[in-house]
């Protein structure tokens, strides 16, 4: 299969800095599962502690299978976590637990970028799954128009990627402050746990400078970018 040079030029940064986002989150929250977190809570433990204190009552916590697989459902309003944090009493664990439960936190509150986020799901699944191809038939059937909207699909993803920033950003806010105030952790263990949180928010910058990369380099083959022609 034919690679374009060019499009590895324009990815190739963004593969880089994805890659060693992946390596410090793997790192990092191994360092701090062998820590164990002042309370001797689990993560399920703290996740629903942080929940109820914040007068959220109708959220479960579950158990599920993977690794770093924690996430919240808005739809069923469950909160899913991954057997490593579930049941784990370590610094990392808590944290993302924590994590997790200020996206509850933000669905109860109406967060607008979650909102935004939400509403966006559908329209980014489907570019996805259709850009490259909508842009490519555009190329093969000399069509300017099937090109510009492929590159328009292209830019739903990169909003998305943008949008889920402030998301993912707020939510490690939200649950650093709880940590810090309820005595989940010590004092001198919240800077510990913020170090998880924080190589997990570089996997979510690494995914947004890729998704405008790529933006770029179809933009730039469809002649938008640089003066460049399609051809």
């Amino acid at each position: 299969m034919f690679i374009d040079p060019v499009y590895v030029m324009f990815l190739l940064p963004g593969l880089i800095l994805a890659a060693i986002a992946s390596m410090l989150v793997k790192t990092t929250f191994s360092r701090y599962a062998k820590v164990r977190a002042y309370s001797g809570m689990t993560g399920a433990q703290a996740a629903e502690r942080m929940l109820r204190a914040n007068g959220v009552f109708d959220v479960q916590v579950e158990q599920t299978q993977g690794f770093l697989s924690d996430h919240y459902d808005p739809s069923h309003k469950v909160l899913r976590l991954s057997p490593d944090v579930y049941g784990s009493n370590s610094l990392s664990a808590v944290g993302v637990a924590c994590h997790e439960a200020g996206h509850a936190l933000q669905h109860a509150a109406a967060y607008a970028p979650l909102t935004l986020r939400t509403l966006l799901v559908p329209a980014t699944n489907f570019a996805s799954m259709f850009a490259f191809y909508v842009f490519f038939a555009g190329l093969l059937f000399n069509s300017q128009s099937l090109v510009y909207i492929g590159c328009a699909l292209f830019a739903v993803g990169f909003l998305f990627a943008v949008v889920t920033l402030p998301v993912e950003w707020d939510a490690s806010a939200r649950a650093k402050q709880h940590l810090a105030t309820t005595g989940i952790v010590s004092p001198d263990q919240v800077s510990h746990a913020g170090r998880v949180l924080n190589a997990a928010f570089l996997t979510y910058l690494a995914g947004a400078i890729s998704s405008l990369l790529t933006l770029l380099y179809f933009l730039f083959r469809a002649g938008l970018l640089g003066g460049r022609s399609r051809d």
